[in-house]
């Protein structure tokens, strides 16, 4: 009898209909910096305009720590990573559309209502693993957003749409869309999935914050990002994985902003 062939690596793309014509390592390499770059400029700019404005100390300080600045810094950085990532893939005549990022259906948002418990089950159980092995995690640590929980209601909505709808859509086209399906070139999709999670974990640690790592926050995106991961595979789109995202970003918000659980 002959043994059936094995699948190559690329054919597991077939699941998602594309395959990247760049190398995982590339794909690696291109995200850290994308990343890092959008962050940098992002703070250079929020950090220069009150100075090109002239601003006194006062000023300044009141300019940095409100709501606006905020907004201003994640929708810079936000456009950024998008721009960087576009000028990357076009030189490969690629879109965003290979990516993942197809028209939206209703069943997007019944496929992520039935996700949500699986993530929250997911992450009670690898947050419980984690504790044990490690006690000395905290868990009570929590996780600098830059907004704070008193606020206008047009301070409310510039802050809704700087953790609801901005970071889910633009961290599943890099993460998911990109990282992910470059990563499906190579390895088999589970490694590719803790590949992928590691990495979008790692990037919540808030390195260089001056506070201890969040280890919370990495575990709670880790478990996260392997949802995401299984979404974009299995359905082929990006906009199951954009509104489980949302849905979670936008509880924290309810949570943190309009009934101050936390």
């Amino acid at each position: 009898m002959t043994k059936p062939k094995q699948p190559k690596a690329a054919d597991k793309t077939m699941a998602i209909g594309f395959t990247a014509p760049w190398s995982p390592v590339t794909a690696i390499f291109a995200v850290i910096l994308i990343y890092l770059g959008s962050s940098i400029v992002g703070e250079l700019i929020i950090s220069a305009y009150p100075l090109l404005a002239g601003f006194n100390e006062s000023q300044i300080d009141g300019w940095l720590s409100s709501t606006l600045t905020q907004f201003a810094y994640v929708l810079v950085v936000e456009a950024l990573t998008v721009w960087l990532l576009l000028l990357f893939i076009r030189r490969y005549k690629v879109t965003l559309r290979n990516l993942g990022l197809k028209m939206p259906r209703l069943r997007d948002l019944g496929i992520a209502l039935v996700s949500l418990p699986v993530y929250v089950i997911g992450y009670a159980i690898i947050l419980g693993i984690a504790t044990n092995l490690f006690p000395g995690i905290n868990i009570e640590q929590q996780q600098q957003l830059g907004f704070n929980s008193n606020q206008a209601s047009y301070e409310l909505v510039l802050t809704f749409i700087s953790l609801v709808i901005l970071p889910p859509l633009v961290e599943e086209i890099l993460v998911r869309g990109f990282l992910f399906t470059s990563l499906l070139k190579r390895f088999k999709v589970w490694i590719a999935i803790i590949l992928t999670s590691v990495v979008f974990a790692a990037a919540h640690l808030q390195f260089g914050s001056g506070a201890p790592l969040l280890w919370v926050a990495a575990i709670d995106t880790f478990t996260l990002s392997i949802v995401l991961c299984y979404l974009r595979y299995k359905t082929g789109s990006l906009w199951p994985g954009i509104t489980l995202h949302a849905l979670k970003n936008l509880v924290a918000f309810m949570s943190l902003f309009v009934f101050h659980l936390s």
